[in-house]
């Protein structure tokens, strides 16, 4: 490639030039490994773009490349938008009226339109063989040049521009490996339009002729697939991440080869590293120790990558994490659902610059959710992991249990080990909290406070605890030593949520039998 593609002119937003189509979107993410949160995001917006217009999600799985292709990804990807709750409206699953929707089922399609813009002098033969081209790129490396296959060598090497037409037919004809390519116009500005970066200026000197079909796996490059199956699939918006956006020129120009109507294009920026430059990749994740995938991913060669959902997050919390990735609703709100996002999104408020991962920022979501969750939908969660620790209580009881200290969780493995402190008294306590707190006097302020508690008919959290401060105040003792010293008893820990509403939950018989242990253990 000459020159550099990057060198872009950009002016201000573009408006749409499909306002009166059916609005038609499309994923179409390639089975080459598990599904990177940023593919996620890519799915999310054309999914929140299409709901809020009225108009088509469609699930495209892009298989060309035999090569790269990876066992089970093609599920993981399926699996992944269903668990987010992205719903497909067209695809492998679901069917559709542009079936099939798995590309390498679609490949006896190519072959006629990469001839279509053979004969209609927009593309070319290329008979060039590897070790060839090989050559010519060392040898415009030894000069201290960059070999672009473009204007200025192809009608000098072996194609159907420099060839006689009955030795292209011949070499056709016997089986010659050969290539088609797409013919870049010369020195021509292309003008295109983004609605995410507005309008695009690339001098087509920049360029190569890029590859658009295969003679030797029969199959398209993604340039060529790519635009074919967007104008048969009658896609009107073209949403996607901008590492698509130095192919853009050539679409632009493949569409006005063929002569179709082109869809709107919106490049989406990346998702960045939290910490140095760079797109977010696997490698940070196990760095930082945070998943770059949405669902647990199980390579083939045995190695397992972190998922959100194993990790605990809930789907609506990943969701709204993502949804703010690169886009700002213009307002302070942070707590979208599915149907706020859906109302609220727009590609306008997408930004250009990378959105920064933060690990903490999506804690924070899943905190806030885990809150909005009723108690009963955790206490289903929680139960699996209660049993896993030798705890059977009921559903209602574990509700009751998640109630009290839901708002210090910040996923349901918290939760479990929260209100297991709960139904299992302390085997061991806090050693700083101890060393603290577990003092002579505070101990003697225990045993007090010990016949104090027993006196009570039950413990009532708000009686019980005006009583019990009454009885501090009145014996000018410390409210702060006698209350931590009570919460290592029965806790095993200084911090903790409202220990009266602790002592009520566990009943008189378990919380005076706690504070007996732990006056004989320590």
């Amino acid at each position: 490639m000459v020159g550099n593609p990057f060198l872009i002119t950009y002016f201000p937003f573009a408006m749409s030039s499909n306002n009166n189509r059916r609005v038609r979107v499309r994923f179409a993410p390639s089975p080459t490994g598990a599904l990177h949160i940023g593919g996620v995001r890519t799915a999310l917006y054309n999914y929140l773009f299409a709901r809020q217009h009225g108009g088509d999600f469609i699930l495209r799985i892009e298989d060309t490349d035999s090569q790269r292709f990876v066992p089970g990804a093609e599920e993981y990807i399926m699996k992944s938008l269903k668990w987010c709750g992205i719903h497909v409206d067209e695809g492998i699953e679901e069917g559709g009226p542009h079936a099939p929707y798995r590309q390498s089922e679609r490949k006896e399609i190519y072959l006629k339109y990469a001839q279509q813009l053979v004969a209609s002098g927009n593309a070319y033969y290329a008979f060039d063989t590897a070790d060839e081209l090989n050559a010519l790129r060392a040898k415009a490396e030894a000069e201290g040049k960059t070999f672009a296959y473009d204007s200025t060598v192809r009608n000098s090497l072996q194609t159907s521009l420099a060839l006689p037409a009955d030795e292209v037919s011949a070499r056709i004809a016997r089986g010659d490996v050969w290539v088609i390519r797409f013919k870049m116009p010369e020195n021509e500005d292309v003008q295109m339009d983004d609605l995410i970066r507005g309008h695009i200026s690339i001098n087509t000197s920049t360029l190569d002729d890029k590859v658009l079909y295969k003679s030797v796996d029969s199959l398209p490059t993604y340039h060529l697939a790519n635009i074919v199956d967007d104008h048969l699939m009658e896609i009107s918006h073209v949403i996607r991440g901008e590492e698509w956006l130095p192919s853009l020129p050539l679409h632009y120009l493949l569409y006005r080869a063929f002569g179709w109507q082109r869809p709107d294009f919106a490049h989406l920026p990346l998702l960045l590293k939290p910490q140095g430059q760079g797109k977010l990749s696997k490698r940070d994740g196990d760095k930082f120790g945070f998943p770059v995938f949405p669902l647990e991913w199980h390579a083939p060669d045995g190695t397992v990558a972190m998922g959100y959902r194993e990790e605990g997050y809930l789907p609506q919390a990943f969701i709204n994490m993502l949804a703010l990735l690169g886009w700002n609703p213009g307002t302070e709100q942070e707590l979208f659902s599915i149907d706020e996002l859906i109302n609220a999104f727009s590609l306008e408020h997408v930004s250009k610059s990378g959105a920064r991962f933060n690990h903490d920022k999506a804690k924070w979501f899943n905190a806030q959710y885990l809150r909005q969750t009723d108690d009963n939908t955790l206490a289903q969660m929680v139960m699996p992991i209660h049993q896993q620790m030798g705890i059977n209580a009921t559903l209602q009881r574990t509700a009751e249990a998640i109630s009290l200290i839901k708002e210090r969780a910040t996923f349901p493995k918290d939760l479990a080990e929260l209100t297991q402190k709960m139904f299992c008294a302390p085997a061991v306590y806090d050693e700083k909290s101890v060393s603290k707190f577990w003092k002579e006097d505070n101990v003697a302020r225990l045993r007090e406070l010990r016949e104090i508690l027993a006196a009570e008919e039950v413990i009532d959290p708000l009686q019980t605890e005006q009583k019990v401060h009454a009885w501090i105040v009145d014996k000018g003792y410390s409210m702060g030593q006698i209350m931590n010293t009570l919460r290592i008893a029965i806790w095993g820990i200084s911090q903790g949520p409202s220990i009266f509403h602790i002592c009520a939950f566990i009943g008189k018989d378990e919380t005076l039998s706690r504070i007996d242990s732990a006056l004989q253990k320590l």
